[in-house]
């Protein structure tokens, strides 16, 4: 017994997916195929009965002006439409018997109470009421609602297949090292702090940390990032990633459960089960089109009836209205644009988890970007060192900066580390070491008080920045302090990512303004802002100022995004329309924000703003297609051009019904992502 129902809160369970991983998503994934195989075997069995019942209708003999009857064929044409109702008809009935039981009646309530009338009115015929039978016309009827649900499912299955691709991207085995061994084992066995080995060519079996070797990795199906990336030894690898010519170990992070891959596919499926306004839209339209369709049904079996025509007439009427009317694309339009969407997105690291927060994104008019590692690369570079003690040479000043910096994941440290390494100076332990939020950090080293900090602690503590000290409109400062004494400085410079200059000029082109917000001085902040040619900016802001920058952008009657790491600007992306979570990598539990960028690309916002406005698009596009579909065919199913001549059977009415369902999947298929970020 298979009841394959239609309705915006069980369209279909995305998660269903065959993951040999995942005895439960396997099984259900089976299931799935199993009733699209289902609808297929019945449409068969009811198309060859098809054949006999039309050649022995009366009617259809009259049409072709044959006489084939004989003694008992009209019983026969009741048993082989008896078998087409149960078996052909299976499906509706017992969809109508859950729809009564669930006090929620649809799509098949509808179709179930019109083929019961029908072979209900047709077999009292055969059994002696005065009438024509309309077994062929049940016939065909069941025979064109077959082949669209067999359609429209196989629909509803592709419109998830890019979710499916994602599932099937964890391998099944992976190499386990055991001391000088190397045993295969299944990936959902792997625990944290396992050692796996990755050939060439393989997918990475786990997330983890490389512990040996290096790798050029593709991870264009998890980030939307279409070149390899390098990967060296302590780099983070991402489960599904795709290695290169050369072999690698990895520490694996955690189990496969909490991988990123795991969390992107909950994300998404999550997101496709949510419902944003647009669908409360839609089904609450379906419900009012399902009372619709039952009213216009009896009152048009009762106009015929009353002003004269035949009892068989009159049914047949009614049926045709009430098969015409059902919700069935006005269910599909929205849900089958939400699967799409949000595999999609998945795929171009895009992690929606906020479905409202997503399609609210075409209201956007003013986005406020962070600048390290979202308009720049994030790769910072000591250009120049200073000391302003003669008892500390340059490389003490990197040697003190770089110990105290061991601890810290700021852009700014990476790139004191580095020149550290470059120079080979050894990194000094680090004690009581705490970061102070926008201002820089501290810790003990040899027994002293060590600060790296802003210009702005300077400022704020009134300690004098030294003569000859100009700030550069390309260099971020880090001034180092022993003892509260200033010993010298560092400058860094960090360069805008290509990318920005496109994402810039393709929001102007959108009329969404771009505001620069940073902890970073004016000069250098100015400097971005001009080269990018953006609205304007705000510099030298704490974390904790930035809530309040949103807020006044909102009090102007700005629809706010706001880009953050999602930690330190957890209260701005909470305060903003849209919060947007940047290069969290694999981390992607970032709780204040209702979207997730895998990668700090600003074209990736660009692509989040342009893909939700044709999303939206696509919603309304098949809204409106839904419901205009039916404004149109219900007088006609009726009879108003009754005496036009133009008059549509139940049959006609099932085709029309299909097609704008079919229609309707088949542009929510179209959806799609470029490579410019202009969502189709």
């Amino acid at each position: 017994m298979f009841c394959f129902k239609y309705n915006s809160a069980s369209q279909m369970d995305h998660s269903k997916m065959n993951h040999n991983h995942n005895p439960e998503m396997g099984h259900a994934g089976h299931n799935h195929q199993a009733m699209i195989d289902d609808f297929r075997k019945r449409f068969y069995v009811v198309l060859v009965l098809t054949v006999p019942i039309m050649l022995l209708s009366p009617m259809i003999q009259h049409f072709i002006g044959v006489s084939w009857q004989f003694p008992g064929s009209t019983y026969i044409l009741f048993a082989l439409s008896t078998v087409v109702f149960l078996y052909g008809g299976w499906p509706f009935l017992t969809g109508w018997l859950q729809e009564i039981k669930e006090k929620n009646p649809g799509m098949m309530f509808l179709i179930g109470f019109a083929i019961s009338v029908a072979y209900l009115y047709s077999s009292v015929v055969v059994f002696g009421l005065a009438g024509v039978d309309f077994f062929w016309e049940l016939t065909t009827l069941i025979l064109i609602m077959l082949l669209g649900h067999w359609i429209e499912m196989k629909s509803v299955a592709g419109a998830s297949k890019e979710l499916e691709l994602l599932v099937q991207l964890m391998p099944d085995d992976a190499h386990k090292v055991q001391g000088d061994k190397v045993e295969d084992v299944k990936t959902s066995l792997l625990v944290k702090d396992d050692v796996v080995l990755i050939k060439p060519g393989e997918r990475v079996a786990a997330d983890g940390i490389i512990l040996e070797g290096e790798a050029y990795l593709n991870e264009s199906m998890l980030t939307g990032e279409s070149k390899p990336v390098a990967r060296q030894k302590g780099a983070k690898v991402i489960a599904g990633s795709i290695n290169g010519n050369s072999a690698f170990k990895i520490t694996v992070s955690h189990t496969a459960k909490d991988s990123y891959l795991s969390q992107v596919i909950k994300l998404v499926d999550d997101a496709q089960r949510s419902k944003s306004q647009t669908q409360l839209l839609a089904d609450t339209a379906a419900k009012w089109l399902t009372v619709i369709a039952l009213v216009s049904g009896i009152l048009t079996f009762a106009y015929w009836y009353i002003t004269g025509q035949s009892f068989a007439f009159a049914m047949e009427r009614m049926v045709t209205v009430i098969v015409i009317c059902c919700p069935h694309a006005l269910g599909l339009a929205v849900p089958l644009v939400v699967a799409k969407s949000t595999a999609l997105s998945a795929k171009n690291g895009l992690l929606i988890k906020n479905r409202q927060e997503f399609e609210n994104s075409r209201k956007i008019t003013t986005i406020v970007f962070d600048k390290t590692g979202t308009l720049t690369i994030g790769k910072f570079e000591v250009s120049k060192t200073v000391s302003l003690n003669s008892h500390y040479s340059e490389n003490e000043i990197i040697r003190f900066s770089a110990a105290l910096e061991q601890n810290s994941q700021h852009p700014i440290a990476t790139g004191i580390l580095q020149k550290a390494k470059d120079l080979s100076i050894a990194l000094t332990p680090v004690k009581d070491f705490n970061a102070l939020t926008g201002k820089g950090v501290k810790g003990t080293i040899e027994g002293k008080e060590v600060m790296m900090v802003s210009p702005g602690y300077l400022k704020e503590n009134d300690i004098s920045i030294p003569e000859g000290f100009a700030a550069s409109d390309t260099e971020t400062f880090g001034f180092l302090l022993i003892d509260n004494d200033l010993i010298g400085y560092v400058a860094l410079s960090d360069e805008i990512r290509p990318e920005s200059f496109d994402a810039i000029r393709i929001l102007k082109q959108n009329n969404i303004k771009s505001i620069l917000l940073t902890g970073d001085n004016k000069t250098v902040a100015a400097s971005v802002c001009k080269t990018l040619e953006m609205e304007s900016f705000i510099a030298e802001v704490l974390p904790e100022q930035k809530l309040q920058k949103i807020k006044e952008l909102q009090n102007a009657g700005e629809f706010v995004a706001m880009t953050g790491d999602g930690v330190n600007d957890a209260p701005a992306l909470a305060q903003a329309d849209i919060g947007i979570a940047v290069g969290s990598g694999s981390d992607i539990a970032a709780e204040t924000a209702g979207i997730v960028l895998v990668n700090s690309n600003p074209k990736d916002i660009v692509n989040l703003v342009l893909f939700g406005k044709a999303t939206h698009k696509k919603m309304i596009q098949n809204l409106i297609w839904a419901t205009g579909y039916n404004v149109i065919a219900l007088p006609l199913a009726a009879g108003v051009l009754y005496n036009q001549g133009i008059l549509l059977s139940p049959a006609i009415g099932a085709v029309l019904m299909t097609c704008s369902s079919v229609i309707v999947a088949i542009n929510a298929s179209l959806l799609k992502v470029d490579a410019t970020g202009k969502g189709n």
